[in-house]
């Protein structure tokens, strides 16, 4: 049979003509949606168990379908299943095929059970795998930067406002911001999963079924928590797909901000950390040249998961329920989405991993900019007595006279840090430097080396549950 005939026959009877080569290509989403072909087996295969088990089809005709199905699945995996555009979608693929294997008995599986429902169970399988490899990526992730945190709980490096030096700050401290960033956004991702783990076998086009169907089973078969409990809303729901590309849109944003600072980083004028030679590349013409080219690509990807949520926006926004053709073009958007998140969460694990602070060029950074000003004026308060206003004005006028003298705050010498406030004393030395500065942050999240360790600790138990 012709691939047209073929496709006249899956439609039936309605249409005596075949589709137009235009519309055909127009039509068709093999191409992509192949992809969804162990999740359409699996959720054929739950609705013939049921169907069987409530007395719509006989065993023996469940079993041929089971039987036929996974036949199926072995040849996809084998690679040796023929796609066809003419048969549009996997779903129309798989029918076909079974046909093909079992005869008579394929016809009975899409009893009590449209495509409009088929492709939102499909659909929702594939998008919570990609949920539950994300929440593994970005485990793996938090794990190798609180091996960084540990590891560097005690080493300072500058602290940074509008890129210019602030305060010091632990590295731990440092990675330990990341951890709490990409922690939010595995929390996401764990939330996102709760929600969408319904099921919408069964609503079939948009008003259920007459047939006496058991739902709650074919959600327990597929490992979904319940039914979904508006069949209109079932089939009409991409929410789901828009909670995965949000939430990796959120992620690949925090993953661009950390690409940017190993750029920065890494650079000549930094030297802050060196990248590992398997994330870094040379340069066609300049030979000295180590390019941080996964953490620039890891940079470009928040653009394309970006614009695949913008664009699943844009094409759910008008739709009336139930479905509508344009929600065919959900799955390209998710599918890349998915397939830039995972990559830019392994390269940057890889990265964290391999990644060495210059721990020396760190600690002199981390003392320049009179980073240790704050600190003086919050001496001023404790010490003294003074109103931080008050503080902060005397602080100003000695890294003025600092700045004049070309030396930081700890080079002045007592005498002429009374001839600004002849209150002071030599006890203000004890906070001039970058270590005592960060060792006085011991406020619950502060840089302190303790409050680190602490929040690596909270950390490692909690990653672990």
């Amino acid at each position: 049979m012709s691939d047209k005939k073929q496709s006249n026959a899956m439609w039936g009877g309605r249409f005596a003509s075949g589709p137009d080569a235009i519309m055909e290509a127009i039509n068709a989403s093999i191409d992509f949606d192949k992809r969804m072909a162990a999740q359409d087996i699996a959720g054929s295969n739950a609705h013939a168990q049921m169907l069987a088990k409530q007395g719509i089809i006989t065993d023996k005709d469940a079993e041929a379908i089971r039987e036929g199905l996974f036949t199926i699945l072995s040849e996809i995996e084998n690679g040796t299943f023929e796609y066809s555009a003419a048969l549009e979608d996997i779903h129309m693929n798989v029918e076909s095929r079974l046909k093909d294997l079992i005869g008579e008995p394929a016809g009975r599986l899409h009893t009590a059970r449209s495509r409009n429902d088929q492709v939102a169970t499909d659909f929702k399988l594939w998008t919570r795998g990609q949920l539950d490899a994300a929440i593994g990526g970005l485990t793996a992730l938090i794990k190798a930067l609180l091996d960084q945190a540990e590891a560097g709980a005690d080493h300072v490096m500058p602290g940074f406002t509008h890129l210019q030096v602030a305060q010091p700050v632990t590295w731990g401290h440092h990675m330990m911001a990341y951890v709490e960033m990409f922690g939010r956004d595995r929390s996401r991702f764990i939330d996102a999963r709760a929600r969408m783990n319904e099921s919408p076998l069964g609503a079939a086009a948009l008003a259920g079924t007459g047939f006496n169907i058991d739902r709650h089973m074919t959600a327990e078969a597929l490992g979904f928590a319940r039914p979904s409990a508006n069949s209109l809303d079932a089939v009409s729901d991409r929410d789901f797909a828009l909670e995965f590309l949000s939430s990796s849109a959120i992620c690949a944003m925090h993953l661009s901000r950390f690409a940017e600072e190993l750029v920065i980083w890494s650079s000549a004028q930094f030297k802050f950390v060196t990248l590992s030679d398997r994330f870094s590349t040379g340069s066609s013409i300049m030979p000295q040249k180590k390019n941080p080219d996964a953490a620039e690509l890891i940079r470009a990807k928040v653009g394309r998961i970006t614009g695949s949520l913008v664009g699943l926006l844009m094409v759910m926004k008008g739709l009336p329920l139930a479905y509508s053709k344009d929600m065919q073009e959900d799955k390209e958007q998710v599918f890349d989405a998915a397939d830039s998140l995972m990559l830019a969460l392994a390269a940057m694990t890889g990265m964290v991993g391999d990644l060495v602070p210059n721990t020396d060029v760190l600690e002199k950074a981390a003392a320049m900019g009179f980073s240790t000003a704050t600190d003086l004026a919050d001496w001023l308060v404790r010490a003294l007595g003074m109103p931080f206003r008050d503080a902060h004005h005397v602080t100003g006028a000695l890294v003025k006279m600092a700045e004049d003298g070309g030396v930081d705050l700890p080079d002045l010498t007592l005498e002429q840090m009374r001839s600004v406030c002849a209150d002071i004393n030599e006890s203000v030395f004890d906070v001039l430097g970058v270590h005592n500065s960060v060792a006085s942050r011991t406020s619950y999240g502060g840089t302190a080396p303790d409050q680190v360790r602490a929040q690596i600790a909270r950390w490692k138990t909690g990653i672990a549950s």
